[in-house]
């Protein structure tokens, strides 16, 4: 990360990280400052940064110069809206992990994508619980080899694009930690107003620590690997069952742009008071 990046949008002393060496946290960090570099933004006091518990919680707090609340496990988003019904000027964004948002958090999640809250929701999906020590999460692939299975998890994995689908989010999204660029313009489209509402970007980045290293694997393996592997949704969907295995569909999944949950409340307080 070049120096620009630290005087501008990162706190003194951030770096180095204390992440795990090789940790995808620090790629996630640079492709959110050159959006924002690249949107003209000089300075961050109209951005509040909001997480809970987790490696990827940490993202906002210490390391990005900006308002920021760290918050109870699972909550960030509960939080979140509450800031942004107080104070909807503000661009509110949340960064958790799978364990916070969808695990002890994911009930929250549903509910703000429901009702299409204006906010910015960045799911950090490392694949297992990473700062507890590697237990199973929801969105642990099966076969996988965790602390709490070490005999590979037998459980089906949670998906998180499908799920938030199925509710009234108006921007859906899925990047890898490979589609550096792609992630970046996906950063560029959420926070340059184009469209409102609820907006959610799932990053895969599994753990080098519990995840890739448990595989035998370097962290740039790995993003090779990765880079051969999520495939665009379009391709993904033209393939066989048996030719889609072990590949991971990304890209924008839905674009839209819907009243958001503000807007129609608004409208709602302006006809009762009518």
């Amino acid at each position: 990360m070049s120096p620009h990046f630290s005087l501008q949008y990162l706190r003194s002393g951030a770096l180095p990280t204390a992440f795990c060496p090789g940790c995808y946290n620090g790629i996630i960090i640079n492709a959110l400052m050159k959006a924002f570099r690249e949107l003209g933004v000089t300075k961050l006091d109209r951005y509040v940064f909001v997480s809970g518990i987790g490696c990827s919680s940490w993202i906002p707090n210490p390391y990005i110069r900006a308002d920021s609340v760290h918050t109870l496990h699972g909550r960030a988003v509960a939080v979140a809206t509450g800031i942004k019904l107080a104070r909807p000027d503000l661009e509110v964004i949340v960064i958790g992990g799978d364990g916070d948002l969808l695990s002890i958090g994911c009930n929250h999640l549903i509910h703000a994508a429901r009702r299409n809250m204006e906010l910015v929701v960045v799911l950090v999906n490392n694949l297992v619980l990473g700062m507890t020590r590697g237990q199973a999460s929801p969105t642990t692939p099966q076969g996988t080899r965790t602390v709490t299975t070490p005999f590979g998890n037998f459980e089906e994995p949670m998906n998180a694009v499908s799920l938030l689908m199925s509710t009234n989010a108006n921007y859906v999204a899925r990047w890898c930690i490979s589609n550096f660029e792609q992630l970046k313009e996906s950063f560029k489209e959420v926070l340059s107003k184009v469209t409102k509402g609820l907006r959610f970007i799932e990053i895969v980045a599994p753990c080098v620590t519990y995840v890739v290293r448990y595989e035998g694997k370097t962290p740039g393996e790995k993003i090779k690997e990765l880079a051969r592997t999520c495939v665009d949704k379009d391709t993904y969907a033209s393939l066989s069952p048996k030719e889609r295995r072990d590949l991971i569909p990304v890209g924008v999944f839905r674009r839209e742009n819907k009243p958001g949950f503000i807007d129609r409340y608004r409208e709602y307080s302006t006809r009762a008071r009518g």
